[in-house]
């Protein structure tokens, strides 16, 4: 805030705890049965607006069953008991799994809109699994199923045959699938096992505080028995292992609640280029220096707009270039003889013609009484309703006064503006006596240290700019400063 260091300090944000429901499915062996059932919840932070940091715990519970029949079981010990029959696999596994994941936002740098209500996300991490599977084979406590009915029966589709099965089998998954025994880790007297996670989702902004979000994970695994089923089919009596891992998903939907009564909202929901693009628009710290407007040769006129580089002191018009009162070729700072007329033209080197120079040929009267003889009624300029604009009408005028000031190149005029009941009826006076000046020096080529500055005077119309003679001593600058820029109009 001190403006000493070019970046702001990262904003303090909110921590997220997500709470999901949903399905899990194993990839294995055995076909799984969708859906399934998953619970879980996490704890988020961020780290910045890209990356964040998830811990969390998963509970899941996965079924399969295959419609096809096996006969290569001899080496899987949960399915003792059968001999020279097919039977079915199927499977309930129950999973516990705690994970760390890095959440990466994907669409929260956004160049062309401050802020979205959707952001979608990716993870990758890693974590601990455990699972215990259990498979479905005793329709009652001493006695196996007979699929022999299923397998050399009429159900030969997926859908015909796994309806039977369903008639068939009861709920009851009443023995322990075949295990890697002491060759795995246990916790709690279950198989552990290290496992990593990928997925994606998408969240939805109900408010500052509240969103839900979908989002799928895959979980990958060095283990293939979370199905309870390693054996491939290879014909009768040759069972061999497969070649394939197990993985399993967990699909869910979530509430997450954004957790803190001091900070903002998490990183991930905002756009970092927020800052940096209201300080460009309405600074408060940037620090413009001071515009440096260069004059060379010091006449008034910027370098930008000085079409000619003069000597010091010497007048010049609005383009800054030397004055020439005769328009003989030769400036008024070198000019002997100031006014020479045109028939007496071309002059030699200091601005003197072939005529004999009358009496006071080399001097201008500019006393008041010859100005106001000389420029005789000066015209008024009106404007309509609240305009600054001159009209078609007031250029005709202005042209005219143009004319008498090129004839009598020694007077001054001023123009004077009126009211100054408020600030809008201030600077519209001081606009509309700016528009005339403006445009008698622009438009009409009119020297600007010609005129006299007045505006927001007594006793005049409010719509109309008076242009008059100097008096005899009258002074006063040709240019003023807007008494109300804010109000300016164009």
């Amino acid at each position: 805030m001190n403006g000493t260091y070019n970046f702001p300090a990262k904003p303090r944000n909110q921590w997220e705890l997500g709470l999901k429901v949903g399905s899990v499915n194993i990839s294995g062996d055995v076909a799984s049965q969708f859906p399934g059932f998953g619970a879980g919840i996490h704890l988020r932070k961020a780290f910045g607006y890209i990356f964040s940091l998830r811990g969390g715990y998963m509970y899941g519970v996965a079924r399969g069953l295959n419609w096809q029949p096996s006969g290569n079981y001899s080496q899987n010990e949960a399915w003792d008991g059968y001999t020279g029959q097919n039977v079915y696999y199927n499977y309930r596994t129950e999973l516990n799994a705690l994970s760390l994941e890095g959440i990466f936002s994907l669409n929260n740098v956004r160049f062309h809109k401050s802020k979205t209500g959707v952001n979608v996300y990716a993870l990758a991490g890693v974590g601990l699994t455990t699972y215990q599977a259990r498979v479905n084979k005793l329709n009652t406590p001493d006695a196996l199923y007979n699929f022999a009915s299923i397998s050399g029966g009429e159900y030969k589709n997926r859908k015909d045959t796994r309806d039977a099965l369903k008639d068939l089998l009861d709920d009851s998954y009443e023995t322990a699938a075949e295990t890697h025994g002491d060759r795995k880790g246990k916790f709690l007297g279950v198989t552990a096992i290290p496992a990593a996670h990928i997925g994606a989702g998408v969240a939805f902004k109900l408010n500052n505080r509240f969103n839900l979000a979908i989002e799928d994970r895959f979980s990958f695994t060095k283990d293939d028995l979370l199905d309870g089923q390693r054996w491939a089919e290879q014909g009768p009596g040759s069972p061999v292992l497969t070649r394939d891992f197990d993985a399993y998903n967990f699909l869910s939907v979530g509430l997450n609640i954004n957790l803190g009564a001091k900070s903002i909202e998490p990183l991930w929901w905002v756009n970092p280029l927020d800052y940096a693009y209201s300080e460009i628009r309405n600074p408060r710290l940037m620090r413009l220096p001071k515009p440096v407007l260069p004059d060379a040769d010091g006449d008034g006129i910027t370098d930008q707009f000085d079409l000619e580089q003069t000597p010091q002191g010497v007048p010049v018009d609005s383009h800054g270039v030397s004055r020439d009162t005769d328009g003989d070729g030769v400036p008024d700072f070198r000019d002997k003889e100031l006014v020479t007329p045109t028939y007496c033209q071309p002059v030699d080197a200091d601005g003197v013609g072939k005529c004999p120079c009358p009496e006071g040929c080399n001097t201008v009267d500019t006393s008041a009484s010859a100005c106001a003889a000389a420029l005789g009624a000066m015209p008024s300029i009106t404007f309509s309703g609240n305009t600054v604009r001159l009209s078609q009408d007031a250029q005709s005028l202005l042209a005219s006064v143009a004319g008498r000031l090129r004839n009598n190149p020694g007077c001054r005029v001023v123009v004077v503006g009126y009211c100054a009941s408020n600030k809008s009826a201030q600077q519209r006076s001081w606009d509309r006596v700016n528009a005339v000046i403006n445009h008698l020096v622009e438009r009409e080529g009119i020297s600007q240290d010609r005129f006299i500055f007045q505006h927001a005077q007594e006793g005049g119309d409010c719509n109309t700019v008076d242009i008059r003679a100097a008096a005899a001593g009258e002074e006063g600058p040709s240019n003023v400063p807007a008494p109300h820029p804010n109000l300016r109009r164009n």
